[in-house]
């Protein structure tokens, strides 16, 4: 997609996106010169902070903006969590992956997307956006063994995998926070797509590694992740809009075969209690 396509993808949602920016011409001379200025893996921050100009951060309700916040918080651990993993001394030992690399490279684009998230989100947000924290508990406070230690890898794939499937319920749960917010609410459900297709990878990558597990999310907790409960809770719920799914309109619908139909969100408190466990606040 070249910058006209993107301009063009944007002017569908926001009709007046080039009177936000300046006229059209200016707006297109501005995204060519991020092209040419800057490198591909900047592009994301670039064209957040020109969001961010265009709509005007004092345009953001505070809560909004809270539910920004949040996201860029759980995009840094996420973030600092792939960078840890590709590096090195003291990263994910592949090695012991029966598949070590094409796992390595399933990671390390992983690990570009949860960045290019931390870049779109620090744009948006501007000057006032948090930041990483210098380190993070990677074993949840005592929860898991090390999963970079030589030797863990199964317990990394096991980790990445309780972290991305709790970043998908965690987007899921902010988006009413977003509702009449546009291109905001737009941007996030974006993300929660992606944050889905990689907890499917890693699940599929468990599965690659010996472990039994499915792309998707069945009952309570079928992750087979120890002391992961909180991450899946509400899971095995069987009804949606008041109506149960089990044995619907006659069918024969199983229990399990309802909650994999249909994932639940994590409310803001849920998902801090997990995450803090990892030194997250």
């Amino acid at each position: 997609m070249n910058i006209v396509d993107i301009l063009e993808e944007i002017e569908k949602v926001d009709g007046e996106v080039y009177e936000r920016f300046s006229p059209r011409r200016t707006a297109m001379k501005e995204f060519f010169n991020v092209g040419k200025k800057i490198s591909l893996a900047a592009v994301p921050l670039a064209l957040g902070s020109m969001f961010n100009k265009a709509y005007g951060q004092s345009t953001l309700p505070a809560n909004v903006k809270a539910v920004l916040q949040f996201a860029l918080t759980l995009e840094h651990f996420e973030a600092a969590f792939y960078t840890q993993a590709l590096k090195t001394t003291g990263g994910a030992d592949f090695s012991g992956s029966k598949q070590a690399t094409l796992d390595k490279a399933a990671i390390g684009i992983i690990s570009a997307h949860e960045t290019s998230h931390v870049n779109f989100l620090k744009g948006v947000i501007g000057a006032d956006a948090v930041t990483a924290k210098p380190s993070y508990d990677w074993t949840a406070s005592g929860a898991f063994p090390n999963p970079f230690a030589v030797g863990n890898y199964g317990i990394f794939l096991a980790v990445a995998q309780a972290l991305e499937d709790t970043g998908v319920r965690a987007y899921k749960g902010q988006a009413p926070a977003l509702v009449g917010q546009g291109g905001v609410l737009e941007a996030a459900l974006n993300i929660h797509s992606v944050e889905a297709r990689h907890a499917a990878k890693i699940r599929y990558m468990r599965a690659q590694n010996g472990v039994s597990i499915k792309p998707w999310i069945t009952g309570g907790n079928d992750s087979g992740v120890p002391n992961a409960a909180a991450v899946y809770a509400g899971e095995e719920n069987v009804i949606q809009a008041g109506l149960t799914i089990t044995g619907i309109n006659g069918t024969a619908v199983t229990a399990n075969a309802a909650s994999e139909s249909f994932d639940e969100p994590l409310t803001t408190q849920q998902v801090l209690d997990i995450v803090k466990l990892f030194g997250v606040s």
